[in-house]
């Protein structure tokens, strides 16, 4: 009997719990170019340092509109780095599973742009 797949971290690793061929998922990878990872991982950084002071000037009592000023900021960072992100996913995945007629990937994108217009 297979085993379920846990993925974290783009690793997988079997569990303990054996799991029904039919119950199984499928699980979808983007293998990414190292410059397009790069930049992805760098921008998460960047807004992941700016989170952290963030809660830095919580923590030293900072005046409301400028911690609200360094939240916007944040918040148009992980805008950008969203939109790069789905730029690349239209550009490669989308295109590719239109292109071998997986019409089923239009309804992922509309789904996904949904969640993101929220």
């Amino acid at each position: 009997m297979p085993q379920e797949v846990i993925v974290t971290d783009n690793a997988t690793k079997p569990s303990e719990t054996p799991v029904d061929e039919a119950a199984c998922c499928k699980v979808r990878t983007k293998k990414r170019s190292p410059e397009e990872a790069k930049n992805l991982i760098n921008r998460l950084n960047r807004i992941e340092g700016q989170i952290r002071g963030i809660r830095s000037m919580v923590e030293k009592d900072a005046y409301c509109p400028d911690i609200l000023t360094q939240v916007a900021a944040a918040s148009a960072a992980l805008g950008s780095f969203s939109k790069v992100l789905l730029d690349s996913h239209i550009r490669t995945c989308v295109a590719n599973d239109i292109r071998n007629g997986n019409d089923e990937t239009i309804e992922e994108l509309l789904t996904t742009l949904q969640k993101l217009m929220k």
